[in-house]
């Protein structure tokens, strides 16, 4: 077992690393993808994303910057006109204070991505660039290196709400090839429209055990909301309410904005690179790793609450180049460049 496989934390970057080079399997690559990690919704998080973009539009998007376009900010560059226009004159209703708007408007602005001016007493808007349309697909992976029992169970209906909302266009489920005859992943009630993956770690590659089928985006969804328990005698109804298209849409337009800023390098932002223990190893992906503990370890276990936490020494601060600020901020700005790779027309 290679270091990190032990842990879904690095089986995870292991997928986002493969889907990166090789997605979609199988095929020559088309348009360029962008892949995160841990984004989804409320109510569901997915742990690798693939988003499939239009070569010109991922660069017109660039227009934009780096950092992701929330809900109140996608509202105003989405609808922002040619010409100086009054802003309530051109933006659709919002279905909230248009306080919230200006504000909106004055974030835009001040990121440079909205020209605003006064007339009056009146603010009025004019566009820089159009908003592209720069996604055309959407792909959803759950990571489950090893598939016990109850993980199985837990799976099963994390898939089914995905395939029932229909808000991924593909919804695929990776796991650990084990060399079986028949991949025990296969052998699970997963929905017929999930694909399965099968991960050869030590290859650091995939293979598909058994093709996705594209789901009904543009189509209302169900988002599945509470089910029975189950047992004998548990006669309760499923719980659940429609997902209207528009609602999907301007879901999947903001999973994509924070997926565009977050990449699937970000796990350095929630780890502590500034201990003195901490490195980044190359093992197909850069995978974080522990010299205290001798293994890669998990975000959650790297933080400052670390019994074996110790910053980086002072001294190590001051050699300059190419670790001026300390190896760890010169790590964070390896997997930043790296990052910045994948976005086209970005400075």
């Amino acid at each position: 077992m290679l270091p990190g496989e032990d842990t879904e934390f690095g089986f995870e970057l292991r997928v986002c690393r493969w889907a990166e080079r090789s997605w979609p399997p199988g095929e020559e690559r088309e348009n360029p993808i962008v892949v995160a990690r841990q984004l989804g919704t409320k109510r569901r998080c997915w742990d690798t994303i693939v988003l499939e973009c239009g070569a010109d539009a991922l660069r017109q998007r660039a227009n934009f910057g780096h950092e992701a376009l929330d809900s109140d900010l996608l509202h105003v560059v989405r609808h922002a006109p040619a010409e100086w226009t009054y802003y309530r004159d051109c933006l659709p209703e919002p279905g909230y204070p248009w306080r919230y708007v200006r504000e909106a408007i004055h974030r835009a602005s001040t990121r440079g991505i909205l020209e605003e001016r006064k007339d009056g007493n009146r603010i009025q808007i004019r566009r820089k660039w159009a908003y592209p349309d720069w996604v055309n697909r959407i792909v959803a992976i759950e990571n489950k290196p090893d598939l016990d029992a109850k993980a199985a169970d837990a799976l099963v209906e994390q898939i089914q709400y995905d395939v029932a909302l229909t808000l991924a266009d593909e919804v695929w489920v990776a796991s650990r090839a084990t060399g079986e005859t028949v991949e025990p992943v296969l052998l699970e009630g997963m929905p017929v429209q999930a694909g399965i993956l099968t991960v050869d770690t030590d290859a650091n590659d995939a293979t598909v055990a058994w093709h996705a089928r594209r789901l009904a985006v543009d189509d209302p969804g169900t988002m599945i909301l509470d089910r029975p328990d189950g047992g004998d005698f548990d006669a309760s109804a499923a719980e659940f309410r429609y997902a209207d298209p528009e609602w999907k849409a301007q879901k999947r337009l903001e999973i994509a904005e924070r997926a565009y800023e977050r990449g699937w390098r970000s796990f350095a932002d929630t780890m502590r690179p500034d201990c003195r223990y901490f490195e980044l190893r190359e093992d197909g992906p850069l995978l974080p790793w522990c010299a205290a503990k001798g293994r890669c370890q998990t975000a959650g276990e790297c933080s400052g609450r670390c019994g074996d936490f110790e910053p980086e020494p002072p001294a190590w601060r001051t050699k300059g180049w190419p670790i001026a600020g300390g190896p760890g901020t010169r790590l964070k700005r390896l997997l930043a460049d790296r990052r910045r790779r994948q976005r086209p027309g970005l400075e």
